[in-house]
């Protein structure tokens, strides 16, 4: 939740004055409970949907996630109509498997960024990944930048603000 690459998208989402929601799956910093390989984070990520969607003024929800938290958010984004897209930064397809991907197919809008020095969610094999998404989609390949992203924040902020802006006005 406090990384540079989620903080940096938070900062720049309230700056443009957008709602914005970040959290801690279950068992990370602060958080109760018990790490449960992804089923239980999941249902952490339905959770806090339905908490926006409970908001009155909020009718349409963004997921956006990075690394972990791109594969496990990005797999809820058929839990509800009202989800209208997702971000996926540095997507780690290989490392959690086949029904993270699956999970994460939509016909909704799609933003995938990814380092082109990312050794961990695997650049070389971003454009067959990409390739497996339906339309509509897009890709933002962060050329010098490794999974970690240092220097490349306000870049990735930058990216999914438009994105947003492409998708809500």
């Amino acid at each position: 939740m406090h990384n540079n690459v989620v903080s940096g998208i938070y900062k720049a989402l309230i700056r443009e004055n957008i709602s914005c929601l970040r959290f801690n799956f279950r068992a990370v910093g602060r958080s109760t409970g018990n790490h449960t390989e992804g089923s239980g984070e999941a249902s952490d990520v339905r959770a806090c949907v339905d908490f926006l969607l409970s908001i009155k003024k909020t009718k349409k929800v963004l997921l956006c996630g990075y690394s972990y938290g791109a594969a496990i958010g990005c797999s809820q984004v058929n839990y509800s109509d009202s989800i209208v897209g997702f971000c996926a930064i540095s997507f780690p397809f290989d490392f959690m498997g086949v029904e993270y991907k699956k999970l994460s197919q939509s016909e909704k809008p799609k933003l995938f960024i990814q380092g082109n020095r990312d050794n961990i969610a695997m650049y070389g094999k971003f454009e067959s990944h990409f390739n497996f998404f339906y339309e509509p989609k897009l890709s933002v390949i962060i050329d010098g930048a490794d999974h970690f992203y240092g220097g490349y924040e306000s870049k990735i902020a930058d990216e999914v603000v438009k994105f947003y802006y492409s998708l809500f006005e």
